[in-house]
């Protein structure tokens, strides 16, 4: 229960200091990408702070100066921090319109790179989508959850066809994201935490410019079944519950 209160204590205090310095770093310096870097900091300190130990594998397939769709599955909010803590480049988000809503975090998530996607709103999605295959054109990357929301059960949820459409606009790769422990750390509905390791394999980049867009369905299975492969739902455990060794 005391990690649990820590973890929450700096989450608040971290999240409220690093906005606050980039609202003020906008100001003095506004051609700065200082959102960014405060944002990898964050997550990598929040991690730290909670004793997680991050595995990142996969960089060595990542081509520097490439643009890329970062698709993620989604087991826990820590996913967020994992993801902020090893992404390797500047990314831009797509991330739930509500967290734009709160006054203090607004030119904060804007800084971070941060687009507001609202699925209840048919309209104001697709326009974000669209910002963001444009934003991927011009050659940033960006990080999507295509299964839309946290899985609860280990096993990946259905994808969304949204993010794979954005993809092929852009035509820029996808790179299948695959998270493995944070569900342990933090299942969906649950406020405790408990720390563990935490596994993050970059697959092999999948190129968009074969699928047309009347075959995003072709592409979301390419992209599932890479990263399933990379994905273990029972990592650091094996099935009887016990820790793994190495």
């Amino acid at each position: 229960m005391l990690i649990t209160l820590w973890f929450y204590f700096c989450l608040i205090l971290l999240t409220v200091e690093t906005s606050i310095v980039i609202v003020i770093a906008l100001y003095l310096y506004p051609t700065e990408n200082y959102g960014q870097k405060a944002a990898i900091i964050w997550g990598r300190t929040l991690l730290k702070l909670t004793g997680i130990d991050l595995t990142v594998q996969g960089l060595e397939n990542l081509k520097p100066g490439q643009a890329y769709i970062f698709a993620a599955n989604h087991q826990s909010q820590f996913d967020i921090f994992v993801l902020w803590a090893c992404m390797p480049r500047k990314s831009y988000w797509l991330i739930k319109a509500e967290l734009f809503s709160i006054p203090i975090l607004t030119h904060a998530l804007r800084s971070m790179g941060s687009l507001p996607i609202d699925r209840t709103n048919s309209q104001t999605s697709i326009a974000s989508l669209n910002k963001a295959a444009q934003i991927a054109k011009s050659g940033s990357s960006i990080v999507i959850f295509p299964e839309g929301t946290r899985g609860a059960t280990g096993q990946l949820l259905p994808f969304k066809k949204g993010g794979f459409a954005l993809a092929i606009k852009s035509g820029q790769p996808i790179v299948p994201v695959s998270i493995s422990g944070t569900r342990f750390i933090q299942p969906r509905g649950v406020l405790r935490i408990h720390p563990g390791p935490v596994k993050v394999v970059f697959g092999r980049p999948i190129e968009t410019t074969p699928f047309a867009p009347n075959k995003k369905q072709a592409l979301m299975k390419v992209v599932r079944e890479a990263m399933a492969q990379n994905f273990d739902p029972d990592y650091p455990y094996n099935a009887g519950g016990k820790a793994t060794t190495t």
